[in-house]
């Protein structure tokens, strides 16, 4: 690098080399295991996909399991969810092989959890995508460098079976699928499930299906009680045991910028989704020890007022110029 240039980045840890020379994260160290890539999905809408993706994930790195969460809607819900608006840098150019995955990448309040928001550009994705060579591949061949420094990765799929969330199948190891107690429920999931056997059939031989989760439960009803008994009679142990019932701090916790972990963690939804994070877990035979996420990139300051940018800010904890 040109002594006088500035430098791309800097690192929000102190692993930043005394010259400030450019440093790439992922070959920093030499991880043993490799993320669990799971697909959140259900092509019906309202069934607390982003919900279960946003808190799931939340609750797995609250048991400090380096997590990351892939905003894959172009509503881009997962990322409001963590008070990202608008990023520079988002999926859609991590698709388009305009940055890697790592640049494109969000700290969040969660120590151990990241955040690869969505954006509006995210809408024509899929029309770009439609000429474009291994384009039900884009996600996997993107996730391929990060996954050795995660434990778990999660994506949150559009409510719908386009090429968005067939690259999500593609690269997933398992699906998770959110089913809401409700009357229709049972028949979108027979054919979600077609629809994994097929994927499974041609880009995807490993793809397994994780676990059913239940949402948006209200043992009140009969009706909420019936789908949950015939779903488990039908799935068996697929179905998860817990439950997630209807909760309004479930339903306030985004427009604070927060999963409901940080939002309200005596509420009886961030119960839920921990005891779920539990559960899950406990199915896991590689999930490993704790350990800690990788080292995320700051857009360097001086880079930014070089270009004439508006300086972005510094991810928590700050770059190494700032606390000198």
């Amino acid at each position: 690098m040109d002594p006088g240039e500035p430098p791309w980045y800097t690192f929000d840890r102190e692993d930043v080399s005394p010259g400030g020379e450019q440093i790439d994260p992922v070959k920093m160290s030499e991880p043993a295991r490799s993320a669990r890539v799971l697909a959140v999905v259900n092509q019906k809408g309202g069934v607390g996909k982003t919900t279960t993706a946003v808190n799931l994930a939340a609750s797995i790195a609250a048991s400090e399991h380096p997590t990351l969460l892939v905003d894959l809607d172009p509503q881009a819900n997962a990322s409001s969810a963590f008070g990202v608006h608008e990023p520079e840098l988002q999926i859609y150019d991590s698709l388009l092989e305009e940055c890697a995955m790592l640049e494109a990448t969000h700290a969040t309040d969660l120590s151990h959890l990241h955040l690869v928001p969505s954006g509006e550009d995210l809408v024509g994705a899929e029309i770009e995508l439609v000429t474009a060579e291994r384009r039900e591949h884009r996600l996997r061949d993107a996730l391929a460098p990060v996954r050795p420094h995660y434990d778990f990765v999660l994506i949150d799929c559009p409510p719908s079976l386009g090429l968005l969330t067939l690259n999500a199948l593609a690269a997933a190891d398992a699906v998770l699928i959110p089913l809401q107690c409700e009357y229709y429920a049972l028949e979108g999931l027979a054919r979600l499930l077609r629809t994994v056997d097929r994927i499974r059939g041609s880009l995807n031989p490993q793809l397994e299906v994780e676990g059913i989760i239940l949402t948006m439960v209200d043992l009140r009803s009969n009706l909420a009680r019936q789908v949950a008994a015939e779903a488990r009679q039908h799935f068996e142990d697929q179905v998860f045991t817990t439950t997630i019932p209807r909760n309004v701090r479930l339903s306030e916790a985004p427009s604070h910028g927060k999963p409901v972990l940080l939002y309200d963690i005596h509420s009886k939804g961030a119960a839920a989704y921990m005891r779920l994070a539990a559960e899950f877990l406990s199915r896991q035979t590689e999930a490993g020890s704790p350990r800690k996420p990788p080292l995320l990139p700051i857009r360097d300051a001086r880079r930014e007022a070089a270009f004439g940018d508006e300086p972005a800010a510094a991810a928590p904890g700050g770059s190494r110029e700032e606390e000198e």
